[in-house]
């Protein structure tokens, strides 16, 4: 009872005026920061996309790797203001941030054993952007991933899968990356015929093939060309034919490749070859 009755006392002794005065006071506070916060973030944000347009005009950067810098930028740039919207808000309060920050330090050593991974994903993603090891847009595989870099963030890498699935691969587990988007690309076509076929004639037939595809693709930056034969079976010859592209067109000329040697290959009388008929001796 005793305790009731002194909590009575101490709300009949409360300047209600005077209290919520103050409470106004400090939740007008509050508002006015929230909004600053979100006027400098975003004035932050153009100042930031003006300076990467700059930038590309004047350098030779592509418009990927800006954008991947850029993006990485305003996440920095977002952890600092919020970081310091909290630290004001507690002062605003009276909460001492300094103890806090002590403490939350003292945390932080304790932490830190469990936080190694966290580190590593910030270190690796520094050195992939320093390296210029990938950008957005890029065609990339990585371990078992294949597809189109999206964004790289501090902690992880996003890839974008032909099938549409988006991969979110932390920075330290990227420890083998292959970049299909730097320089020419390759377009490699093994064209199988019977073996009852006249060779020299087919050779005939693809070599112009080949010259009247380059000079109607622009593309296409070298070849195609026939090599030869690639390989020689019992009722099978593989011909290779190869040419190089600008990036990310080796796919479709691949493409082309094959439907127009089949054209030619029809037209001529050129024979494929013949599916061996298996018997099932129990029928």
């Amino acid at each position: 009872m005793m305790y009731v009755d002194e909590v009575k006392t101490n709300i009949r002794n409360i300047e209600w005026g005077d209290f919520l005065l103050d409470t106004s006071y400090v939740t007008i506070k509050i508002l006015l920061i929230l909004l600053s916060y979100i006027f400098i973030k975003k004035m932050a944000k153009k100042v930031i996309n003006k300076l990467f347009e700059t930038y590309i005009q004047k350098h030779s950067i592509s418009r990927g790797r800006a954008f991947t810098l850029e993006s990485l930028t305003n996440n920095v740039i977002t952890y600092v203001l919020f970081f310091i919207l909290i630290i004001t808000i507690l002062q605003l309060l009276g909460i001492d941030a300094t103890a806090i920050l002590a403490g939350a330090g003292i945390i932080g050593l304790a932490v830190g054993f469990g936080a190694q991974g966290l580190v590593s994903d910030l270190v690796s993603g520094f050195f992939l952007l320093l390296e210029k090891q990938l950008e957005v847009g890029e065609l990339v595989s990585i371990g078992d991933f294949s597809g189109t870099v999206e964004q790289v963030g501090l902690r992880t890498t996003q890839i974008r899968a032909a099938d549409g699935t988006l991969h979110f691969i932390p920075n330290r587990e990227i420890t083998q990356l292959s970049n299909h988007s730097r320089g020419e690309m390759q377009a490699l076509v093994d064209i199988d015929i019977s073996v009852h076929n006249d060779l020299p004639k087919t050779l005939e037939i693809l070599k112009p093939l080949c010259e009247r595809i380059a000079k109607e693709n622009p593309v296409i930056t070298d070849g195609p060309d026939v090599i030869g034969i690639q390989n020689m079976e019992s009722n099978t010859i593989t011909i290779r034919i190869l040419a190089k592209t600008i990036n990310m067109e080796q796919w479709g000329v691949e493409r082309l490749i094959r439907q127009e040697v089949k054209i030619a290959l029809d037209e001529n009388g050129i024979k494929l070859p013949e599916t061996p008929l298996i018997v099932d001796k129990k029928s």
